[in-house]
């Protein structure tokens, strides 16, 4: 184990988004140092030729590091707590930070980092870990420009586009207002899909129709075999889709604009996240609004597909 990393790239945070997008890096070909506080989940990085390091100082050899984590004091923490990449004598280049965390969090980050001659680019990302593994991930990125044009090409690598939105901390905003939406599309693809179901029309069909149709997106194609089969195996938990729908909510406040739909949706996510509080998808929402409707579900055990193959 280096007290150094060796390579130009560097990666924080392996989860189950930033495993499988530090493994894109990876596998495209670029050398990739990597460090997470469990660090048994690198294990699999090692495997393909990553190198791991135990301390996180050993990433400000780094020129680009990227970090992925799930809240603003996570990466706080990593960066400027003790023993954080900032903490000793060499600094990286530039930090990319591809965590969902709020607009105000990721400003406090920017200023901390510019004081220690840092640059930040914020990169958050549309999609969950299977889309990553998939290599369809939407990269957006705010910040310097000449910043985003030195990376671009490694946020290219990490899926199918990379797009740049502005300066400072846009890309929260967009974030912010994505993942908003995705608490309220699933609330309404599983209201819809009861009615139907309730009416008679199995959850396969009908949900086959809506990819089909002028409605369908990716989004709605890759939850599509949770809801037909129940497997409701973790992509993004109920209380992470809190997190989100209230920052949703907060910045809704701060720029006043009024969101009935995303309010209502985010007391229903907030009662999920109470019913489910553990490693379980968020579409399990499927199962409480249909107890709601009186209806006990089975699973279809019909194959369909996610849209992701």
């Amino acid at each position: 184990m280096s007290s150094k990393a060796s390579h130009s790239i560097g990666w924080i945070g392996l989860g189950r988004m930033g495993e499988a997008m530090a493994a894109r890096l990876v596998k495209a070909g670029h050398g990739v140092s990597v460090w997470n506080r469990t660090a048994s989940k690198a294990d699999p990085l090692a495997q393909i030729g990553a190198e791991v390091v135990t301390d996180k100082m050993a990433m400000a050899h780094c020129a680009t590091v990227f970090t992925m984590v799930s809240t603003t004091d996570d990466l706080k923490d990593i960066l400027f707590g003790k023993g954080g990449v900032l903490t000793g004598n060499a600094r990286p280049k530039r930090v990319v930070d591809m965590s969902s965390i709020s607009d105000t969090g990721s400003a406090d980050i920017r200023k901390g980092l510019t004081e220690a001659g840092v640059a930040y680019l914020s990169a958050p990302v549309s999609g969950n870990a299977k889309v990553a593994k998939a290599g369809k991930l939407l990269v957006v990125a705010s910040g310097p420009k000449a910043e985003y044009d030195a990376v671009e090409p490694l946020l290219s690598a990490l899926g199918r586009s990379a797009m740049y939105v502005g300066e400072g901390e846009l890309s929260r905003i967009w974030k912010i207002a994505h993942n908003t939406m995705f608490g309220v599309i699933i609330q309404s693809l599983c209201e819809i899909t009861l009615l139907a179901e309730k009416a008679g029309i199995p959850r396969h069909v009908f949900l086959e129709s809506i990819n089909q149709s002028v409605l369908g997106s990716m989004y709605t194609r890759y939850k599509t075999p949770a809801l037909v089969n129940l497997d409701f195996t973790t992509t993004f938990t109920p209380k992470l889709l809190l997190k989100d729908m209230e920052l949703g909510m907060g910045a809704a406040k701060s720029f006043s604009v009024m969101m009935p739909t995303a309010s209502v949706t985010r007391d229903q996510v907030l009662a999920l996240s109470h019913q489910y509080p553990g490693d379980v998808d968020f579409s399990v929402l499927l199962l409480e609004l249909a107890r709601a409707a009186g209806m006990k579900l089975e699973p279809e055990n019909v194959k369909v597909s996610d849209g992701l193959a």
